[in-house]
Order: structure tokens, then C-alpha cells, then sequence
């Protein structure tokens, strides 16, 4: 008898692959939503290139977002930039302080970019200060400046195609719309803000792994912080999760003050997503997932990766009852209308969403007895708001039957898995 390592039910044998008139309509339904992207995102090129250069006078009026920004690109010798798209040899710290323009003119989701420098921030966003952080005992200062009673810090870590000001203005906007006020952490890693950067994008949070879990571990081993989210979006959520694992790894447990875990249609092989999630043991924190099934990007994504399902874009709807019994909330956002013709940033700029996450942060839960503001808004929610580190793990979309509620169960339960039927479940 010979022992096998592959997952239980998976065929081992080679196969040819063949070319079906349905392969080549995913091709070209693929190519045309790239086409569709780059088309979307030209508009950014004529944005103007130096939007970080800080005002010259802060203005008055107007709301202010102060953030802690670590991150692993390549200083830009342009100050209006600060960083590019290419991989750095070291984690660089700033704090950036941006200014968004009256609630009145502007709607929750919106990121008002400046259309000529210097901005108008009675209309525009506008980064007034950016400050080097050279020191440990400076980020400690910085903490402790802009710290809540909670002593709350939210990290975020933006997904593919993001320049450097792409993320320091999506989380500008996301920290206020939200109303959290955690003391707000910016990872951001080399993407070069191009969409048929795909591939360079990924190797470069491949790249950024080992950086992300030093901030993680770092923010947990202060004793000024007490409680940490993280919110990561696409692409992001991979580097997230892979990072989550690495901390497991090298701590023996993810720490116990990181209590929630948002994943925004994270772009990850739902393969994966299982692997990494029973690979950073058995004390995680509680994980909320955003899905839609009519994120065009994520299905793009699904077919470069070979067909695989990404988790943000899968349909988990019939599979929430098992993820909440073991600890893991789906929120379904196909029925949020978005401004992103794609469907891929419902998280930012669907203000239903946006409110509901500063529920989320601000450590509030949804009140069963009554209707959740999930409910309202029509998404399915299973115990979003759920603080308490349990146990998990995402099942592959296929039917989840008894056996394989007992199958998960155990792999849950078991450091080894033992050998059955000549297969060592993985």
C-alpha cells in the first residue's frame, strides 16, 4: 500500500487540458473586464502626481484624520509622492495627516482626490503634515497622542492596483465615514497602482509578509494597546491571512489582543484560505468575510489563478451556518449598490457598509432581538459583530455534509492528522 498526502477526494492523475468553447468565453468575458478596469482606472492618470505635498496652511473648517503609515516600498525622491511602486530594503514609518472636506459637501464613501495642487480642502482631500517616525520611542508618542479609551488600533492593508496616496486617502476616508476612533495604522505594500500589474502586485505581498507580521507583533506587545482589528481588502486579505500564519507560527498562537479580522472581498484561493486559516492553530481571532458574487474583479482574478474560486467572490450563503457555528461571519454584499462598476470596493464606498464597520470598531454588537442594521440593509450577517476568539475554519465551496462538519471538526481538534484509508487528511 503506498501513502498519499493529497486532499481526501482529490484525483491525483494527470489529465490533458483542453480548450471548450466555455474556457474560451471565460477568456475573453476575462480580458473584458481588464480592458473594462484599465478603462476605469485611466482617470487616475490625470490626477495630479504630487498630492502628498502638505498644504502650506493647515485649513480651518474642515475634518482631520491623523495615521501611523508603515511600509515596504522604495522612497520616492519626489516629496509629493513620498513612496513608489517598487520594493524598499526596509520598513519606513511616517504620520500623515489628511484633511477631508465638510460632511456637508461631500457623501459617505467618496474620496474627493484633488483635481490641481494645492487642493481646495473646503472641497478636496488634502494632506497638511507628514512627519518621519525614526524612532520607537516617536511611534510610542504617536500611539499615545492619538489613542482612544479603549486603547483600539485598526490596521489596514489596501489590496492590488493602490499607490501610496490611493491608501493614505481610502483609509483617510474609511477611518471618518466610519466614525472609529481607534488610533488607525496604514500598512501599505509595493503595488505599482497599474492593473495589468498583476502579477508584480502579488510577488510584492509575497515580499511584504515578514513586515506585516513584525507590525502585528509589535502592536500586540505594547502595553499601551489593548485591542486590534485588522481590515484588509483583496489582494490585502492574502497578505493578511499569510501573515496571521506567519505570527501563529513563530509565537506558537496569534495574540490574544488581536480580536477581529476583517477580510473585504479578500482575493484568495479558497484552497488556500483553508490552509492558512487551520495553520495559524487554534486561538484565532473572530473573522468577518464581505462576499459578493457580482465582483467582477475577483473574478478576473479567479481565472488568471486557474480557474479557483476566490473567496470574496464565492457564494458562502449556504455554508453560514456552519462558518458561524465555528466562528466565522459572512456578510453577502451582492445586493449593496456600489459606485465601483466592478463590485470590488462595497466595503468603502457602500455607506451601509461603511457604517456598519464602524459598528464593528467601535466594539459594538448587532442586537439579536431586534433587526440588525444587517438586516436593513439586506445583506446577511452571521454574529458580524462577535468579539470573542473561537475556533474556525473556511470549508471549500462544496456540500458540507455531516461528514464533513466531522472531517473539519477534527482537523480543528488534532495537531497530527492521523493516517485513514491511506490518506493523512490536509
Amino acid at each position: 500500500m503506498t501513502g498519499s498526502l493529497s486532499h481526501p477526494g482529490r484525483v491525483a492523475l494527470g489529465h490533458r487540458r483542453t480548450v471548450t468553447i466555455a474556457t474560451l468565453r471565460c477568456a475573453c468575458k476575462a480580458v473584458a473586464v481588464l480592458v473594462a478596469l484599465s478603462l476605469v482606472t485611466s482617470g487616475c492618470a490625470s490626477r495630479p502626481q504630487d498630492v502628498l505635498r502638505p498644504l502650506a496652511v493647515a485649513p480651518t473648517g474642515t475634518s482631520r484624520v491623523t495615521m501611523l503609515v508603515a511600509t515596504t516600498r522604495k522612497p520616492s525622491e519626489d516629496p509629493g509622492k513620498l513612496f513608489s511602486g517598487d520594493r524598499g530594503t526596509a520598513i519606513s514609518l511616517n504620520s500623515v495627516d489628511v484633511s477631508g472636506p465638510p460632511d456637508w459637501t461631500r457623501k459617505i464613501g467618496e474620496v474627493q482626490w484633488p483635481s490641481r495642487m494645492p487642493p481646495n480642502p473646503q472641497k478636496e482631500f488634502a494632506v497638511t503634515q507628514v512627519t518621519k517616525v525614526q524612532s520607537e520611542s516617536q511611534a510610542v508618542d504617536w500611539y499615545r497622542k492619538n489613542r482612544n479609551a479603549k486603547h483600539q488600533v485598526i490596521i489596514f492593508v489596501h489590496g492590488f492596483n493602490n499607490t501610496y496616496a490611493d491608501a493614505v486617502f481610502r483609509l483617510a476616508q474609511i477611518v471618518h465615514d466610519s466614525g472609529t476612533d481607534a488610533a488607525p495604522i496604514l500598512f501599505t505594500w509595493p503595488s505599482r497602482g497599474r492593473v495589468f500589474d498583476y502579477l508584480y502586485d502579488k510577488e510584492s505581498a509575497n515580499y511584504s509578509r515578514r513586515a506585516l507580521e513584525d507590525l502585528i507583533l509589535q502592536a500586540a506587545k505594547s502595553p499601551d494597546i489593548s485591542d486590534i482589528t485588522i481590515l484588509a481588502h483583496s489582494m490585502g486579505g492574502w497578505l493578511a491571512a499569510e501573515a496571521l500564519r506567519g505570527v501563529a507560527m513563530r509565537e506558537k498562537s496569534i495574540p490574544s489582543k488581536v480580536k477581529n479580522v476583517v477580510l473585504a472581498s479578500p482575493d484568495i484561493d479558497i484552497d488556500v484560505f483553508r490552509r492558512q486559516f487551520t495553520e495559524m492553530g487554534r486561538k484565532r481571532p473572530h473573522f468577518v468575510i464581505l462576499t459578493s458574487t457580482r465582483d467582477k474583479a475577483l473574478g478576473v482574478s479567479g481565472w488568471l489563478s486557474g480557474g479557483v474560486n476566490r473567496l470574496g467572490g464565492s457564494d458562502l450563503g449556504p455554508y453560514v451556518p456552519l462558518l458561524d457555528e465555528l466562528g466565522v461571519s459572512v456578510i453577502d454584499t451582492s445586493a449593496i449598490a456600489t459606485k465601483d462598476p466592478l463590485g470590488h470596493n462595497a466595503f468603502a464606498d457602500s455607506p451601509e457598509i461603511v457604517r456598519l464597520l464602524g459598528r464593528r470598531l467601535a466594539g459594538q454588537t448587532l442586537d439579536r432581538g431586534k433587526t440588525s442594521v444587517a438586516d436593513q440593509i439586506g445583506v446577511s450577517a452571521a454574529n458580524f459583530a462577535g468579539s470573542e476568539a473561537r475556533f474556525a475554519v473556511a470549508a471549500p465551496v462544496a456540500v458540507v455534509s455531516p461528514e464533513a462538519r466531522a472531517i473539519l471538526k477534527e482537523e480543528l481538534s488534532s495537531d497530527v492528522a492521523p493516517i485513514k484509508d491511506g490518506r493523512i487528511s490536509y
